[in-house]
C-alpha cells in the first residue's frame, strides 16, 4: 500500500511541477506573485469560473498532493 501511494505521490508531484511551469508569469513581479489585487477582486463571485484550465489543474493537483501527504503520514 505504501509503495502504491508513493508512486502516485511522485506522479502528482511531477504533474504539479509541469503545470506550474506552464503558467504565465504575473506582470506584477514579486508583489504580483502574492496577489496584490484589492479585496473587491477576490469577492468570490464567479472566481472558479474565471480561472483558466491551468489554474484549475494546479488547484486540483495541490489538493491531491496534500491528501496524499496526509495519507502517507497516517499509514507510516
Amino acid at each position: 500500500m505504501k509503495a502504491v501511494l508513493t508512486v502516485i505521490h511522485v506522479i502528482v508531484c511531477i504533474a504539479l511541477i509541469a503545470v506550474v511551469l506552464m503558467q504565465h508569469r504575473k506582470s506584477g513581479g514579486f508583489t504580483g506573485a502574492f496577489g496584490s489585487g484589492t479585496q473587491a477582486d477576490m469577492s468570490g463571485n464567479g472566481t472558479w469560473q474565471r480561472m483558466s484550465g491551468l489554474h484549475k489543474a494546479t488547484a486540483g493537483l495541490i489538493a491531491a498532493f496534500m491528501v496524499l501527504s496526509i495519507l502517507q503520514l497516517i499509514i507510516r
